[in-house]
């Protein structure tokens, strides 16, 4: 007992149990509600309740784990969404109860009280951000790691948990999602009918509203983190088959690292209740899922692959765990993030069919903030439609690109990478138009501006065999020896020195300042 005394006596001895406000910046300490500070013979060090909203209707309360479990983990930390059809919250069995699980492991854990939408989806999914956003805010006061930060989701709370996934800005995009018995449609036929009066309110005839909300509908490739799927085969409440089965084949179809388990029997709802037949089996099987999830170190150097369908992964499957930039990751260790920004089909130039500049993944790597981007495009421009017009617009699409790089306050190291060679003509890509005049293009420019160039070219050009052994079918997309052969080329120019400029080229480099 008089160890637990002087253990209570040291937390509250240190100065970091006071937080920064979590609810935006510049509102002070006034908003913290600091409900209680505890110690228990478990695993978790620290519990205490933080005011989530203005209004001051939600809340965050943090389980930090001690010191000793700590040492388990990578600073890993869940932010738990409990549900009750967007109506009420079930805070203990989908929420509390997950504490001491969570906490043994060495996992942080906070249950958000979220406020209930009313039809205005804008209150939880703002709640969510900011509990997310105070966990990475806190990182350091609470040995958090970052890039570790998963979103854990009962029901109508999974949808939610799904939603953050899909739709929230990168700064608090979840880095893994844990979907239990999740809502994911927003089709009434479908799905709960009062997950979709909550959350959609009047809005929940309009298909519009409907298919951006269903979050099987929301994935995109690349841009929904590793996610693990929860449910029972007899779930009455929320059809399988249209929700999590749903969301499961959409993120698989877009080449996600995602997982399904499905048990036999239970209903909805059974969140930590020891009743729960498979209850024990669960616990395993997520812990082991958990174990499994390799993450970045906390002070890991972002690292964002730009490019078209060479860097997205046409053709391989799994691409986010078999593409080029998943394999660069293998390739560079923790100690580097790496996330693929690459869309099929896009041109350097924003003159165009499809530019790049004008995607939802260039605006997603902008607001990422990457220290280091790999630039591969120019294939597509080399179509005739496209070259009319790129050819002479290709280098003022460049300094676009660059100078959108440069306003970022990571000042990023930037590697210009030239296109692979190209083989069959298909799709009218043309691989004499990329050798005469799209790399000259692209080495003048580099040049200019002081860039790194990366001649993947005439790196994969030398290799043995190239069509038949690295190269798809189509001639133009790598299979995966292929992709792991780029992926070895980008590494070994990331892990390299930065060439260091002359006097003259930092002239240069002032005087365009």
């Amino acid at each position: 007992m008089l160890r637990i005394f002087r253990e209570i006596a040291n937390i509250f001895s240190r100065k970091d149990y006071l937080l920064p406000s979590i609810y935006g910046r510049g509102l002070g300490v006034g908003l913290f509600l600091f409900a209680w500070l505890g110690y228990s013979y478990a695993q978790t060090a620290r519990k205490f309740t933080l005011v989530n909203s203005a209004d001051g209707k939600s809340e965050l309360t943090v389980y930090l784990p001690s010191e000793e479990a700590l040492a388990k983990s990578n600073g890993r930390f869940i932010v738990d969404c409990p549900g009750g059809g967007y109506i009420h919250l079930a805070m203990k069995h989908e929420g509390h109860d997950w504490a001491e699980y969570y906490n043994k492991q060495g996992i942080g854990f906070a249950v958000l009280q979220y406020r209930m939408p009313n039809g205005d989806r804008n209150i939880p999914l703002s709640d969510a951000y900011n509990a997310i956003r105070t966990v990475r805010d806190s990182a350091k006061v609470w040995h958090v790691n970052p890039n570790n930060v998963g979103i854990q989701g009962f029901s109508a709370g999974g949808h939610l948990a799904s939603a953050v996934s899909t739709h929230a800005p990168m700064s608090v995009r979840p880095d893994f999602a844990i979907l239990f018995y999740p809502v994911i449609s927003m089709n009434e036929r479908q799905t709960h009918r009062g997950s979709c009066v909550g959350f959609l309110g009047e809005q929940r005839n309009d298909e519009n509203m409907q298919k951006q909300w269903s979050s099987d509908k929301a994935v995109r490739r690349h841009m929904v983190p590793p996610t693990i799927l929860i449910f029972s085969n007899d779930d009455k409440v929320v059809p399988p088959a249209t929700n999590a089965v749903a969301y499961y084949s959409a993120l698989r179809s877009a080449g996600g690292n995602c997982s399904m388990f499905c048990y036999p029997s239970g209903g909805h709802g059974w969140g930590f209740r020891t009743k729960f037949q498979y209850h024990d089996l669960m616990l395993s099987e997520l812990s082991q899922w958990l174990n499994d999830l390799k993450m970045p170190t906390d002070s890991a150097v972002k690292v964002a692959c730009v490019g078209n369908s060479i860097t997205d992964g046409h053709g391989i499957d799994v691409s986010d765990m078999y593409g080029y930039p998943a394999r660069l990751g293998n390739n560079l260790g923790h100690n580097y993030a790496v996330k693929n920004f690459g869309v099929s089909g896009r041109t350097l130039s924003n003159s165009g069919d499809y530019p790049y500049q004008k995607e939802e993944a260039w605006k997603r790597c902008l607001e990422w903030q990457p220290q280091v981007v790999v630039v591969k495009l120019g294939t597509n421009d080399t179509k005739t439609h496209n070259w009319k017009t790129a050819e002479g617009d290709l280098m003022a699409s460049m300094k676009t690109m660059v100078d959108s790089l440069r306003a970022l306050p990571t000042n990023p190291r930037i590697i210009i990478a030239a296109p692979i060679p190209s083989f069959k003509n298909v799709w009218d890509i043309r691989d004499s138009v990329t050798v005469n005049a799209v790399i000259p293009q692209i080495q003048e420019f580099v040049k200019k501006e002081n860039l790194e160039y990366l001649d993947l070219y005439n790196a994969m050009n030398s290799l043995e065999n190239l069509q038949k052994e690295y190269l798809l079918r189509d001639g133009v997309h790598p299979n995966e020896k292929g992709c792991q052969q780029i992926a070895n080329l980008v590494a070994e120019r990331i892990k390299s020195p930065v060439p260091v400029k002359t006097n003259k080229e930092k002239r240069v480099m002032k005087r365009k300042k």
